[in-house]
């Protein structure tokens, strides 16, 4: 039976913020005023910050100007600076960015490196580091870069403030917080488009389900094995980090992962994909999979191109152009998308395989909301009911506005 319900959730009106210049006109804060006020916080905090940013806000170029303007105070010609990135394909775009500002001639001064080649790092000195998608940064292995070596500023950029208790603190405590603006602080200012988001569900068949109960019931019987904080007692035991049922802690993190497995790779979620690529054919969309495997049948199922880390660089590079050209419509990602890709002309998304972080909608939504005229993005959002997804689906969403909640597609459409 349909269920035609629908919900709008977290809607808040928009208004652009204000200023006042210094004749005295008020007028609304454009993005240089913003990326202003973010540098001089950074300043204020002894030029050691993060600033905390969504898409659309500029953090790359508040990267070139932090390292530029640090080098134009200094009388020393052979300081040099540092950019972290976490992935080989930033690594090679992040120089552009310098080149596109105006600052070409500061690269033979300035080092690009990945986040698992800084670790390996010791005794180095920079006059500054910058850190883009410091999330990914955080980890244990990662951040012996900050250990083993120096800098005078450190400047690290993310959209969100790391949702794991343990990355926050050592961001705090690395980089204190000194500026933050939302996703919807930046469509409120008209840095990048409105957007909808159509959260729909969807139910598992009869096989899927069995499987993803048995999944359940073990990961029942597991958690009250393990007891309170019960994750984290997995992970340290797993890790040989304390004591512990190893048998116990793998069913624990097997189960997660059984259910996960299921519910990102429901048969339903490819109907519902087909029907809205069917509906927006005359639109150029991206599908975001949970695992590169789904991702596969999705672009099968809709007609589009894979891209996804299964691919090349070279390969991925082809796919990006036919896309941007338009000789495809629907580019099918897993995470490859996720972050630091410009693809221009989206407005539409497909997300079939959720991830429980803030973080990861942001990035994918900021895939599709660049700004272009009064065009509103919109982004469909398949998740199983009466599963682990709804949870995530709440997690996921809870920074953002304007949702809206039903298990029947044609309401959206």
């Amino acid at each position: 039976m349909a269920r035609s319900k629908v919900k709008t959730l977290n809607y808040l009106g928009r208004r652009a913020p204000l200023t006042v210049d210094k004749k005295g006109v008020v007028k609304p804060m454009t993005r240089n005023d913003y990326q202003k006020k973010a540098l001089n916080d950074w300043a204020s905090k002894g030029f050691k910050g993060s600033i905390i940013a969504a898409t659309g806000f500029g953090k790359s170029r508040v990267a070139t100007l932090a390292v530029a303007y640090s080098l134009d105070e200094l009388e020393d010609k052979d300081a040099r600076c540092l950019v972290l990135v976490p992935t080989q394909q930033l690594q090679d775009q992040f120089p552009n960015e310098f080149v596109k500002w105006g600052f070409e001639e500061y690269l033979d001064r300035i080092d690009f490196m990945c986040y698992q080649s800084a670790h390996k790092m010791e005794g180095k000195h920079y006059h500054v580091v910058v850190c883009d998608e410091i999330h990914l940064g955080l980890s244990e292995v990662y951040r012996e870069f900050f250990n083993k070596n120096s800098y005078d500023r450190l400047l690290c950029l993310t959209a969100t403030v790391p949702e794991e208790p343990e990355y926050r603190m050592v961001l705090v405590n690395l980089a204190p917080i000194c500026f933050t603006i939302t996703l919807d602080e930046c469509v409120e200012a008209g840095f990048v488009a409105d957007y909808e988001i159509y959260c729909i569900g969807v139910d598992l068949d009869k096989t899927e389900r069995e499987k993803y109960d048995e999944h359940h019931k073990m990961f029942v019987r597991m958690r009250m094995a393990l007891g309170y904080g019960a994750f984290s007692k997995a992970q340290a035991i797993l890790a040989g980090k304390m004591e512990g049922n190893k048998g116990v802690a793998a069913q624990y993190m097997n189960s997660i992962r059984g259910r996960r497995q299921v519910v990102q790779q429901a048969a339903s979620k490819l109907d519902g994909a087909v029907e809205v690529v069917k509906f927006h054919s005359d639109k150029k969309i991206i599908t975001f999979g949970g695992t590169n495997k789904f991702t596969d049948r999705v672009a099968e199922a809709t007609g589009g191109d894979t891209y996804h880390s299964g691919k090349t660089k070279k390969q991925r590079a082809k796919l990006l152009d036919r896309f941007k050209s338009g000789e495809t419509k629907v580019l099918c990602s897993t995470k490859a998308l996720n972050q630091g890709m410009d693809v221009p002309d989206v407005k539409i998304g497909i997300i079939v395989g959720l991830e429980s972080k803030a973080l990861a909608m942001i990035q994918r939504l900021g895939r599709i909301i660049r700004k272009d005229g009064d065009t509103v993005g919109k982004i469909y959002i398949f998740y199983v009911t009466n599963s682990q997804e709804e949870t995530w689906l709440k997690q996921a969403t809870k920074k953002l506005n304007n949702i809206k909640q039903g298990d029947d597609l044609k309401l959206f459409l």
